[in-house]
């Protein structure tokens, strides 16, 4: 969520620390409900996290639903005794921090030590080798897409629109086989993606794109 902390209102849904539902809108309610619309099935028993304080309209919604915690900078005094309805769920405060430039994992008898991803797309970064250009719009929903898919698990194909995760294909040995749980995803949740864009962690065959309503990679 730090990808997204100074953005409009945005509210995701993670399991297994890959987001099966994240949307961004004028409110954190709708944030919250768009969020809740990509994938209600996977949702239950997540983790919810938001970029905003957690208001009495949004914590209405997420009392209705089971979730293990709930992160946000901040909640109301009103939602804040909402959610402490339900025994054993975890309210946890996010606190602005900077993330270390180096990430550190275990490898066998030893660690690993690797440079940290910290770089986030920006529009004025984006070069258009295309005939046709994106919108304006377009390019928000590029730059959407791309902060989703460098937080979900590899082999991942991330498709959006609106700013709202339409759906993804997570943790798959090939990128053709997370392209086509993605799309059958975003159909069993009743997903137009004509006008969707999607992003790709790494190479992806193109032919197999120009099959599909989407236009922007």
């Amino acid at each position: 969520m730090l990808e997204f902390k100074n953005d409009a209102p945005t509210f995701a849904i993670l399991k297994h620390n890959n987001a099966c539902g994240l949307a961004q809108r004028d409110t954190l309610h709708k944030a919250y409900v768009d969020a809740l619309a990509g994938d209600p099935v996977s949702a239950f028993g997540g983790v919810l996290i938001s970029n905003s304080k957690i208001d009495v309209a949004t914590a209405e919604e997420i009392h209705k639903l089971f979730c293990e915690v709930v992160i946000a900078p901040s909640f109301s005094a009103e939602a804040l005794e909402i959610l402490k309805g339900k025994k054993n769920r975890i309210l946890l405060q996010i606190h602005d921090v900077e993330m270390p430039n180096t990430n550190v994992r275990s490898c066998l008898n030893g660690v690993l030590v690797q440079d940290r991803n910290n770089i986030t797309d920006k529009a004025e970064d984006l070069k258009t080798v295309t005939n046709i250009a994106p919108t304006d719009a377009q390019i928000e929903d590029l730059l959407f897409a791309s902060k989703i898919c460098k937080h979900t698990k590899s082999n991942t194909i991330v498709l959006a629109k609106n700013k709202q995760l339409c759906a993804s294909g997570t943790g798959q040995t090939s990128r053709v086989d997370a392209l086509e749980q993605a799309i059958h995803k975003a159909g069993t949740f009743n997903f137009d993606l004509n006008g969707a864009v999607m992003a790709s962690d790494a190479f992806f065959h193109f032919q197999i794109v120009w099959k599909l309503p989407i236009k922007l990679v």
